[in-house]
């Protein structure tokens, strides 16, 4: 599935991300040279209708059009098929952030160990895979190792920053494992400041001449942690607007986002017989849904104080995807020194 390019194709820097299956077969690798040879690796349009990475990439490519970039950069291009379409991929597809543990006999999984063996045998400095989102949420970052250098490259972006571990097949979480790597949220993919928060990002990241092992010069960065993956039971549906679903979800409920909200909130209207509506899975793969909500009177409500992120009010990505995640904050000091 993948074809790589030692320079930028004629023409594909003027184009849209809707555009790019006028020059790009499919998922493409671009290696560029520059003035530090350890390349900086940037994953753009895992999800098709997620445009801020491409749209941010080529602005910064565009500027160094007739100068050498600061470092060596691969860029690599998902799934073009979807961005056709502007969809986050296509029906006969899987998600292409979620195969990255490239354990199957796929055509997309055989591509996902190209990508990885060739950025291995490149020595890669530093891995940043760019998306969006649906809801309201600020512009963060992603870590998947609790280090120093993950840390340093996370607060180029943001002193928010979010640790995970589940999903496991995520991007970030494969490169975790040869070099520091993070993912950024930049927000809706219609907000222009995500394009050019990412395009900031970039350029600090190709400047950077390496990522220190051992001391932590940044100590302002809020730390959370992922503790569960929300979604809705595969038999129930969900709505915003739709009293006759089995979920009417609030409809500013993405408006909770990164806020702590306090036990007994009220989430959610719920259809008689329909029992608790949510799957929660934590880490370990057990769903600890009862853990964090219950039914009360036709409402869904949490149970304890509870901080969200990526609440959507899209039920498509919500099927696709999750409802959410639910997180804890973390203690930068005792993380580091345990």
């Amino acid at each position: 599935m993948l074809t790589i390019y030692e320079d930028v194709p004629s023409g594909l820097l003027q184009c849209e991300a809707t555009e790019l299956h006028r020059i790009l077969p499919g998922p493409s690798l671009i290696h560029l040279p520059g003035e530090r040879a350890d390349p900086l690796f940037i994953s753009v349009l895992l999800h098709g209708n997620e445009t801020t990475g491409w749209d941010a990439i080529r602005a910064v490519l565009e500027q160094y059009r007739e100068k050498t970039l600061p470092r060596a950069l691969s860029l690599f291009i998902g799934n073009v098929r979807a961005a056709r379409h502007s969809l986050r991929h296509l029906d006969d597809q899987p998600d292409f952030n979620r195969i990255w543990k490239a354990e199957g006999h796929s055509k997309e999984e055989a591509m996902v160990r190209q990508v990885l063996e060739e950025m291995r045998e490149r020595n890669v400095f530093a891995c940043i895979d760019i998306h969006n989102n649906t809801g309201h949420n600020p512009h963060y970052a992603c870590v998947n190792r609790l280090a120093t250098p993950f840390f340093q490259l996370a607060r180029l972006f943001s002193r928010t920053v979010v640790y995970f571990l589940k999903p496991d097949s995520v991007l970030s979480m494969a490169f975790a494992d040869i070099c520091p790597s993070v993912t950024v949220e930049c927000g809706k993919p219609v907000e222009q400041s995500g394009v050019l928060h990412a395009q900031d990002f970039i350029q600090s990241a190709l400047q950077l001449d390496h990522l220190d092992e051992q001391s932590m010069s940044v100590k302002d960065i809020d730390l959370f942690h992922t503790v569960a993956v929300v979604k809705l039971r595969h038999d129930v549906n969900g709505s915003i607007d739709d009293e006759s679903a089995h979920v009417q979800f609030l409809p500013d409920i993405d408006l909770m986002n990164f806020r702590e909200i306090i036990s007994n909130t009220q989430l959610a209207r719920v259809r008689h017989g329909v029992g608790m509506p949510l799957v929660a899975e934590n880490e370990f793969g057990k769903d600890v849904a009862d853990r964090y909500f219950e039914l009360s009177n036709g409402w869904l409500c949490n149970t304890t104080p509870v901080m969200p992120s990526m609440l959507t009010l899209d039920m498509d990505i919500v099927r696709q995807d999750c409802l959410c995640y639910l997180m804890e904050r973390l203690d930068l000091d005792k993380t580091l020194s345990t």
